[in-house]
């Protein structure tokens, strides 16, 4: 490797690691947008992920892989948990019962001696390299992006416009919210175990509300036609406080300003285009 390419990498990794476990969050929201489901749970499976991927690694030896095997699978069991009752019913319901386990899995890192408590939890190996990350951010997008040009792609299309039509025309549409929900979990979880062994800490305020708004405003800035466009935004809120490092207290305001006025002026994202438009013709 080049020396000035080997300077860049150490000199912004911590930006690059962020860069690319953001766009894994992303893409677990945009998978339940795409089915026409709002769940605000990502930070609560990130943070599963992240706690599951630290005890693994400081109290065994397992290999990275299967630690973020692991931390895929527990939040998937989570997911299954809440969604399994829930995805039958219409509306809210989702969102506020993966909101509600948001705060009772803060609580439990609060008052639970082996997550460190409120103190946190440090120590944690930095076992997780620039390499890893963005192979796995490429892999997700390109899975992603194939299920997508699939026929469960085109099912997912027709649930996002219209469920009912979707479900007169045979699409199960509780079976595919419900894994949309376990893909989303998945991703987050192990989205949340590279936090932790990028940043080698992590406590239960990094996963509360805040960063499930955050991770909302990935999709709806970047728009959920398709996978590219919540990449893309949460490209931007990512580097968007390095160039306003002064205001960096003030990260969740702007992200909420940010969700206000693309609602109101580009409410289909910087990215609007489905990828219906990008599919060959037959």
């Amino acid at each position: 490797m080049p020396i000035w390419l080997d300077d860049f990498l150490w000199t912004y990794q911590t930006l690059i690691h962020s860069l690319g476990i953001n766009g894994l969050l992303a893409l677990s929201m945009y998978v339940v947008l795409a089915v026409g489901q709002l769940s605000l749970g990502q930070a609560a499976f990130m943070g599963l992920g992240a706690y599951t991927g630290a005890l693994l690694s400081l109290h065994t030896g397992l290999p990275f892989a299967l630690v973020l095997a692991g931390s895929a699978v527990v939040p998937v069991l989570a997911a299954a948990a809440v969604g399994l009752p829930t995805l039958r019913l219409t509306g809210v319901y989702l969102a506020i019962a993966t909101i509600g386990l948001g705060e009772v899995l803060r609580v439990i890192y609060v008052n639970a001696e082996i997550t460190g408590g409120a103190l946190g939890l440090g120590g944690i190996p930095g076992r997780s390299a620039t390499w890893i990350i963005l192979l796995l951010l490429a892999g997700a997008l390109g899975g992603v992006w194939l299920v997508g040009r699939s026929r469960f792609g085109r099912a997912m299309e027709a649930m996002r416009g219209d469920q009912t039509a979707a479900a007169v025309i045979g699409v199960n549409v509780p079976a595919y919210h419900l894994g949309a929900l376990l893909a989303s979990a998945a991703l987050a979880g192990v989205a949340g175990a590279l936090s932790a062994h990028s940043s080698t800490f992590i406590s239960p305020d990094d996963y509360a509300f805040e960063a499930a708004v955050t991770i909302l405003s990935f999709a709806i800035l970047g728009g959920i036609g398709s996978p590219l466009g919540p990449v893309v935004g949460a490209l931007v809120l990512t580097l968007l406080p390095e160039l306003l490092r002064p205001l960096h207290d003030f990260r969740g305001v702007f992200n909420g300003l940010i969700i206000v006025l693309v609602v109101l002026f580009l409410p289909r994202g910087i990215l609007p285009w489905p990828m219906t438009r990008l599919r060959k013709p037959l």
